[in-house]
């Protein structure tokens, strides 16, 4: 059986240095995953308010992606609607916990229901959500969107 649990993050200067790596095109490929993803854009809304993430954000992950080997088109790599979907769940989320450390609020959401992989499709269909228009660019929910 295959272990689901999210990877945590073991104190606040694992998730900047998360941050850093990925502003500044340095963190090891294998290292650029979902809890990383999540991690590094909470760390970017409560610590970086110098990046305008609704503009940015976007051309940030691509620059990466493309950094490290990786490839930005309708079938991999950066995914504008996912991206979306996770930035408001993580604004949300950061507005929820503001009494807590850094870590603290990345590993709770990490643990809660935003921060499941799976999350956007609580919004979008399978075939929405995975659709090249939906990649590319940004592609409302086509499901009712549940409390979150």
């Amino acid at each position: 059986m295959t272990d689901l649990s999210p990877r945590l993050f073991g104190c606040d200067a694992d998730v900047r240095r998360i941050g850093n790596g990925l502003l500044a095109r340095t963190l090891p490929r294998p290292e650029w995953t979902h809890e990383a993803h999540l991690a590094a854009t909470l760390w970017l809304v409560v610590e970086r308010a110098d990046v305008d993430l609704d503009q940015e954000l976007g051309g940030i992950i691509s620059a990466y992606n493309e950094s490290v080997g990786g490839v930005n088109d309708a079938t991999q790599g950066y995914h504008h609607t996912i991206t979306c979907c996770f930035l408001a769940g993580i604004r949300d989320h950061v507005a929820e916990t503001e009494h807590l450390p850094l870590v603290d609020r990345v590993n709770a959401l990490l643990l809660s229901a935003r921060g499941r992989r799976d999350w956007p499709l609580r919004f979008y269909s399978r075939d929405t959500l995975f659709s090249p228009s939906a990649r590319l660019g940004f592609v409302a929910p086509d499901l009712t969107r549940p409390a979150t």
